[in-house]
């Protein structure tokens, strides 16, 4: 399994974004029900999709862009562009996009 990042998805494995994602304001009063509920924080989400041996790919056409290095990202990240995206979804049962 892999996901594929691009735009405002690279903050979810840049290594000092990802730790201060803020909720949309309209769903501030939720946040207190996310910690309630014992869900896990974006760093330790993606933490256990590693561990799950889930492939993470940067974009490097948004990468260049954004003048993004691939060191500023969690580590074990690839980077890929949209042959990279295309190879992985040509055969895919299920493809999410947002």
């Amino acid at each position: 399994m892999a996901i594929f990042f691009t735009f405002e998805g690279l903050n979810l494995i840049h290594k000092e974004a990802n730790g201060q994602l803020p909720l949309p304001e309209v769903n501030e009063h939720i946040a207190g029900r996310f910690k309630k509920a014992n869900v896990p924080s974006i760093p330790e989400l993606v933490t256990m999709a590693q561990e799950m041996d889930v492939k993470f790919i940067g974009c490097q056409m948004t990468m260049d862009v954004l003048g993004m290095e691939k060191e500023a990202f969690v580590d074990g990240i690839e980077v890929g562009g949209a042959v990279t995206f295309w190879e992985l979804t040509k055969d895919a049962d299920v493809t999410l996009t947002f």
